[in-house]
């Protein structure tokens, strides 16, 4: 069986990612490394932002 064939952007860091901190941000840098840390990271900061918002 043959391996994938490798997009011409794997191992690029591409203008898109990146992650929001608020509304009004124009986003920070985001090393994305897989779906799953993707999801991880962001439910994480769900989880922040809801503690944040109850205080």
């Amino acid at each position: 069986m043959k391996p994938p064939k490798k997009s011409k952007f794997s191992g690029q860091r591409l203008p898109y990612d990146h992650r929001h901190r608020n509304s009004s941000d124009k986003g920070v840098p985001y090393a994305f490394e897989s779906a799953y840390r993707l999801l991880e990271d962001f439910f994480a900061e769900v989880d922040r932002v809801i503690k944040e918002a109850q205080q």
